[in-house]
């Protein structure tokens, strides 16, 4: 288990990895995580002990951005195109123990029999749900804030460079 003072992050060996919250004190925060990057960035690059600094996402939210509509046209060819790559990958693993010269069979042969269970497979699983769902979308955690935390006896090194940071113009 790991020990908040020791400052060491690593448990002890045989115990689980759970998850633990950060330690350290705040010596900057940020509205996106380029911006707390940048920050890490400008301390490793003035020889601060980097190590020892942790940037931690505050208020965090799921997003989910709708990147288009499903029609069957639309399943079924994602469901082909991912089928056929899986068919030759498998058809390409047959082809090399098969005799000298006789590769193109079995590689035709995966090809199709991915594309037929891929069209199956996608055609099933966008019937069952009944178009309850007739979009795709992508999702991604972000949050709200970004914190920079180090260690207390690093604090007030760190948010020193920090604030001399924030006084530089920004590169555009």
């Amino acid at each position: 288990m790991s020990n908040p003072f020791t400052g060491s992050s690593r448990p002890a060996p045989g115990t689980p990895n759970l998850p633990t919250p950060p330690t350290g004190w705040p010596i900057g925060s940020y509205g996106t995580y380029e911006e707390a990057q940048r920050a890490v960035d400008h301390l490793a690059d003035s020889d601060f002990p980097v190590q020892e600094v942790t940037i931690v996402g505050v208020d965090l939210m799921l997003v989910e951005r709708v990147t288009g509509r499903l029609t069957w046209g639309r399943v079924l060819g994602g469901g082909a195109a991912s089928g056929a790559w899986f068919g030759l990958f498998v058809g390409l693993i047959m082809g090399m123990f098969t005799p000298q010269g006789s590769w193109v069979a079995p590689v035709l042969a995966g090809l199709g029999a991915g594309i037929v269970f891929g069209l199956v497979f996608a055609a099933v699983g966008y019937a069952s749900t009944r178009g309850r769902r007739d979009f795709s979308s992508a999702s991604q955690l972000v949050a709200g804030r970004y914190d920079v935390l180090t260690q207390p006896k690093h604090a007030e090194q760190g948010r020193d460079l920090l604030a001399k940071l924030a006084m530089r113009p920004s590169n555009p």
